[in-house]
């Protein structure tokens, strides 16, 4: 624990930038004393050698012509009362902080351009001394460095692979991310070691077109500058565990990002049948959990973006987390997809996030933590650009209600073109000021009376599905982790999507519909939406009356 002393000096009464800066302090353990606004030099120094603190925040935030006398002054001091040995800092505006930087016995430096997670960085630091903040090159030690505050991460890849290495270093210089995640084309997810079978005319659909491993170690030393971004890539949708050694050994993959039941016939982005997949999907899981690799099983959200009700989103979340555990994977992202489908209501799509938080961090024990992963629906930004960066931001405040760990920024400009660099930066910073806004004391949404009562009915809806499928395949050792039950799962309809109709590979009969806010099973023959009970019934009955017919 170490002791700040903060004060606004000479006749500056604005004290907002020291008062949060010391309350940062104290959330991290340590103590503060603030002397106020408008303290003079003598008095600031008398209560230097008074209270013998380690760290003295000086701020100042009136013209810069006016700050000269008092740090000609207040050098002075420092040298006659021998005060060198003590950590100075400053905070003010860019053009009085520009004027700070000529007086060496100040240590750091704050001139308003720095966020939140920079201070708290800062504070955080082993050696306060030290202007250069060390950036952890693991996700969990990212995590930990910054939390409260989240990480930051986002997708890019554009069609030109100069075009992404400069853009790669442009974000890393802009210091606005975390995490870069790099979006590599269909034709390099699919067939990166068979080019043979690569379509060429499908080069950069979707993507960067990654072809060489020396372009996988490029982006990575494009990475290193500015705050050293940790990169991660999607996953393969093809030998898949030759495209995971690759990412480990070029790109140091921050995690690995794998469907449960997807990137196969299902989708369309691969050819494996869905059994296969789903065997593979864990197999994958264990390779990164023995080797200690974070897993974030991005499943939950493919049913909702396919318009599955609810409750099927839910279920899909535990399902996702569970065979994560059971196969030995220690640290797990759980992504929260908000705003799918995009006309549900806010309310709504909190109490669904909150049931699967609470469904997934049911499965936590010194084994296994679950880190909270926020982001944007993927089709619910507007292609007025000005329209989408006002819902990006309302997304972010209310995704902000969980305390996540990792904030995926979407891109405003997702509906209209990929994101360049300059649209990653800008939606980096949009996001950083809802942050800012959030970040200590914002109305708790989570306690809404009609959030907990549709939170609640959700884990009750889901944990009937989760119950049914264990009943109907009461043969299998573990019908959740079983590939093949999820397999006929789904063939079966128990898991279904309205999109998946017409796939052979799939039910494909479920029927959804948007109501006060929460999308719910619907039924035709009964002309309503029906619960998870009346649901399976139907399809069950379905069953018997095809195999009586039969």
């Amino acid at each position: 624990m170490k002791k700040f002393l903060g004060a606004a000096i000479g006749n500056c009464v604005h004290i907002g930038g020291v008062v949060n800066f010391l309350r940062l302090a104290e959330d991290e353990g340590h103590k503060t004393e603030f002397l106020g606004a408008a303290v003079s030099i003598e008095k600031l120094i008398a209560a230097v050698l008074r209270l013998k603190p380690d760290i003295v925040s000086v701020g100042f935030r009136l013209t810069p012509e006016s700050v000269i006398p008092l740090l000609n002054e207040l050098q002075d001091e420092i040298v006659d009362k021998n005060l060198n040995n003590l950590t100075w800092i400053f905070g003010g505006t860019k053009p009085v902080a520009d004027i700070a930087r000529n007086y060496p016995f100040f240590s750091k430096i704050f001139d308003g351009t720095e966020d939140l997670d920079d201070s708290i960085q800062y504070i955080k630091g082993n050696n306060l001394k030290e202007v250069e903040i060390s950036y952890p090159d693991n996700l969990v030690d990212r995590i930990n460095s910054k939390y409260p505050y989240p990480v930051l991460r986002h997708h890019f890849g554009l069609p030109s692979l100069e075009e992404t290495f400069d853009g790669i270093e442009k974000i890393a210089d802009s210091k606005v991310l975390d995490i870069i995640s790099l979006g590599p084309d269909q034709n390099a997810q699919e067939n990166f070691f068979n080019p043979e079978r690569m379509n060429n005319d499908l080069d950069g659909a979707g993507g960067v077109p990654l072809r060489k491993i020396h372009d996988f170690e490029k982006l990575y030393e494009c990475s290193k500058t500015g705050n050293h971004p940790l990169l991660r890539c999607y996953s393969g949708t093809a030998e898949v565990f030759k495209f995971a050694q690759l990412l480990k050994d070029t790109i140091n993959n921050a995690w690995c990002a794998v469907p449960l039941c997807w990137y196969n016939v299902l989708d369309g982005r691969g050819k494996r049948p869905v059994l296969q997949s789903i065997t593979e999907g864990q197999q994958l899981m264990k390779w990164h959990g023995e080797r200690n690799i974070p897993i974030e099983v991005n499943e939950s959200h493919h049913w909702s973006l396919r318009d599955a009700h609810d409750t099927i989103g839910v279920a899909m979340a535990f399902l996702a987390a569970y065979n994560a555990k059971k196969m030995g994977v220690k640290k797990y992202i759980a992504q929260y997809m908000f705003n799918v489908p995009p006309s549900m209501h806010h309310k709504m799509d909190l109490a669904k996030m909150l049931a699967k938080i609470e469904l997934i961090e049911s499965l936590e024990d010194n084994d296994f933590k679950a880190y909270r992963q926020v982001r944007a629906g993927l089709a619910s930004l507007s292609a007025d650009l000005d329209v989408a960066k006002g819902q990006l931001a309302a997304s972010t405040y209310l995704a902000m209600n969980v305390k996540p760990h990792i904030v995926h920024v979407v891109g405003f400009s997702e509906a209209d073109h990929a994101a360049k660099p300059e649209d990653v930066i800008e939606s980096g910073k949009i996001v950083r000021g809802v942050i800012r806004c959030t970040l200590h004391g914002m109305a708790d949404m989570s306690q809404d009376k009609s959030v907990l009562e549709r939170k609640d009915e959700l884990i009750s809806e889901a944990k009937f599905l989760l119950r049914t499928i264990k009943e109907l395949y009461s043969e299998s050792n573990d019908p959740w982790s079983d590939p093949a039950v999820l397999a006929d799962s789904i063939k079966r309809g128990f898991i279904d999507a309205p999109h998946l109709r017409g796939n052979p590979s799939a039910k494909g009969m479920l029927e959804t519909r948007i109501i006060d806010g929460k999308c719910l099973a619907y039924s035709r023959k009964l002309g309503r939406a029906i619960s998870e009970e009346e649901r399976l019934s139907e399809l069950l009955d379905m069953e018997s009356n095809s195999i009586a017919t039969a």
